[in-house]
């Protein structure tokens, strides 16, 4: 993934983007769970194909039991298949397993994700017939912290030691330089070629010696940055060939000559970026890196059959027909936006020979070892969505038969594998049971909280009619009304650009919302709502802690390059003037409530407390599109705590040592829809905005707009 850095079974999920939805059968991938055994055997290769080549490694015996070269009668139940294991994008359990990042996995919950991952794999390759393992890249999030290599290594270290082979590359966050694709016909720059190699992290912790050590390995490019791989299960050999981040032209010469050296092998390419997820989360989306790909590489190389990558948030699924009229199979698998960074989520392919299907599903090791107490709903142990657990009809001799025509089917001998990896993870974890939440009775249905000192609603106009200028929004308490800005203050705004909307988030007794539309960063077009330069809420610093609740519906016309860190919430002022200020951009506000670049939440404040007041951040998931979201920002001067909840899911990217926050004046007013930048209005939200409150304690859930008056 990209980033800018300011920083057992249920009902079917919607999506895998977001960091909750608001019933059951929508909550997205945020599902974890596993447990089996394993040996540590792998099986691996002869001769592959091709001439006199021979696949480089030390033969190993096969996982499992099962071998043979001619199908027969079936044992009830058996099959022949074996599975590969999977590793989408660990960068977030890399970084948040660190102390500089204040050891989040371990403090909450005595464990980590990416070892977790790891050790099930090692101790469950044999039994379930596992010969091979690929990671498909961003192995760390911040390739200038050492701290975040070594968690990554000693994490696959551990199937080094258990002799369980694998496969990794790089990522855009493994690289010093990730500039994006643009142009599939043109030769992307910040390539392997253009790279200073004795420089490059990745190189240093994964270098060519650590992948010779694999008894699978084939091969490295020049470069170092890509290679392959040989496995062999019941006499047949696959090949795995990962091109890391921004493959040049060398880089794809070289693959081919590979694929032209071993010619009767069937090959999996592993890469980080090929296909995208579209708007809904689950449609798949091709971009010009990946078509660059199909065209330069795969299309006319029948032996790949499938692709493998992640990078993107979410999961989906393309079949495309090669110039042989041959099916390829390409999944985009990515899991960091999901609840916990991912909470360990993975996936098993199970390629049944007996049935010519190949079977995924997805799930995580990790959550069945939190601490009881500190589960949730959004722990699931596998998850059942259409696009996280399914089945591909795939006719392996007659898909291989063009290059391959030896290619065997074993007699059946194993029993399926994923149904064995799922039966055992359910049989040791208890799903936490889900709230039963109801949707208001009338408009007053929510906890009415005495602390609160400012409370807008925005509803009362026929729907889709323009919001005038100079709208009063009224404040519950009385005490902090809004107002719409004067459209001379949004740049070229127009009346039209905010209308009432009837449409709101099913647990909001607000029976509307505002809605803004044609908001852009440049030329700058927004409109907002602000507090009077009187407003008591204006001075006021929150030092005893406070809950920030919001209800916000990002639409799918969103895109960075037009809306990127638009605000939801802003306060007027430039941080830079608050006595003690520390590092950061001194122009931004002391209250960021914003849409990132990646359309995450973040909540940025500048403390309010005494000493120096460096500003801090918590960031959630990928916020999907055209769903409402409730988001509660509590901080909890007991704890020395800022937490962010999105959909009732605490996030993974929360914020220490926030106690409050900072008011340049007491005339700095509050902004709703809209933020200032050099307190100049800047990045009006695009979407709509159901209701805010703010309240100068920590509430707990029980007391949320979500919840129901007793």
């Amino acid at each position: 993934m990209q980033s800018k850095t300011p920083g057992k079974p249920q009902a079917a999920i919607d999506t895998v983007k977001l960091e909750g939805i608001p019933d059951r059968q929508r909550r997205l991938l945020l599902r974890a769970g596993l447990g089996v055994s394993l040996g540590g055997t792998s099986a691996l290769l002869a001769a592959c194909g091709g001439g006199d080549d021979a696949a480089p490694g030390t033969p190993a015996a096969t996982p499992g039991t099962g071998t043979g070269t001619t199908p027969g009668t079936t044992p009830s139940g058996k099959v022949s298949s074996f599975a590969l294991a999977v590793l989408p994008d660990t960068q977030f359990y890399s970084r948040y397993a660190t102390n500089a990042e204040n050891l989040q996995f371990q403090r909450k919950y005595g464990s980590t994700p990416f070892l977790a991952q790891t050790k099930w794999i090692a101790q469950n390759a044999s039994s379930l017939r596992i010969p091979f393992t690929i990671h498909l890249g961003d192995v760390v999030d911040q390739q200038g912290q050492q701290a975040q290599w070594d968690i990554a290594g000693e994490a696959m270290k551990v199937l080094e030691d258990a002799r369980a082979p694998y496969s990794i590359l790089a990522g855009n966050h493994d690289v010093i330089s990730d500039v994006d694709y643009v142009n599939a016909g043109s030769q992307a720059s910040n390539t392997d070629a253009q790279r200073n190699l004795a420089s490059e992290p990745y190189l240093k912790k994964f270098p060519t010696t650590r992948a010779q050590a694999q008894a699978t390995f084939g091969g490295r490019d020049p470069s170092g940055f890509h290679e392959f791989h040989f496995f062999e299960v019941d006499g047949n050999r696959f090949m795995v060939l990962s091109m890391s981040w921004r493959a040049s032209d060398a880089a794809i010469a070289w693959a081919r000559s590979v694929l032209k050296r071993y010619p009767k092998v069937p090959v999996i390419l592993s890469t980080h970026q090929l296909l995208n997820i579209g708007p809904d989360g689950v449609s798949p989306l091709e971009v010009p890196y990946g078509l660059m790909l199909w065209e330069k590489l795969i299309r006319d190389n029948d032996q790949i059959f499938m692709t493998l990558n992640g990078h993107y948030h979410g999961a989906a699924h393309l079949t495309k027909t090669n110039d042989f009229g041959n099916a390829v199979e390409e999944m985009v698998v990515d899991y960091q936006m999901a609840y916990m960074g991912g909470n360990g989520l993975m996936r098993l392919y199970e390629f049944d020979l007996t049935h010519n299907k190949i079977k995924i599903i997805s799930f995580s090791p990790w959550v069945p070892q939190k601490p009881t107490e500190a589960l949730n709903e959004f722990d699931v142990a596998v998850l059942t969505d259409k696009n996280q657990q399914f089945e591909i009809d795939f006719d392996f001799r007659k898909r291989f038969a063009r290059f391959n025509p030896d290619f065997a089917i074993p007699t059946a001998g194993n029993d399926p594998i994923n149904d064995r990896a799922k039966a055992a993870i359910l049989a040791n974890y208890t799903e936490p049971s889900v709230a039963d939440k109801k949707a208001a009775a009338d408009t007053n249905d929510y906890p009415q909280v005495a602390s609160t000192v400012a409370h807008w609603r925005f509803f009362g106009g026929a729907d889709g009619a323009a919001v005038p200028v100079g709208q009063v929004i009224d404040d519950v308490t009385g005490a902090n009304p809004l107002s719409r800005e004067a459209l001379a203050n949004g740049g070229a705004a127009q009346l039209g650009d905010v209308t009432w909307s009837n449409d709101h988030h099913y647990l909001s007794a607000a029976p509307g919302s505002v809605k803004f539309a044609n908001s852009v960063n440049n030329p700058k077009r927004m409109s907002f709502f602000a507090t009077d330069t009187t407003a008591a809420l204006n001075a006021m610093t929150f030092d005893n802690g406070y809950t920030v609740e919001a209800f916000i519906k990002v639409p799918a016309s969103w895109t960075a390059g037009n809306n990127a860190w638009m605000n939801i919430m802003e306060r007027e002022g430039q941080r830079s003037a608050v006595t003690g200020f520390g590092s950061g951009d001194g122009s931004e506000s002391t209250l960021i409530f914003a849409i990132s670049s990646l359309r995450e939440v973040q909540w940025e404040v500048t403390p309010s407390t005494a000493g120096t007041k460096n500003p801090a951040a918590n960031w959630s998931g990928e916020i999907i599109a055209d769903k409402w979201v409730h988001v509660a920002v509590v901080n909890t001067p007991a704890n020395n705590e800022t937490v962010m909840y999105v959909e009732g899911a605490p996030v993974l990217r929360n914020a220490s040592n926030t106690r409050g926050i900072a008011a340049v004046s007491a005339a700095s007013r509050f902004l709703v829809g809209g933020g200032v930048y050099g307190n100049v209005p800047s990045n009006g939200f695009l979407g709509q905005i159901g209701e805010v409150r703010i309240c100068t304690e920590p509430l707990a859930s029980d007391k949320w707009l979500t919840a129901r008056r007793a």
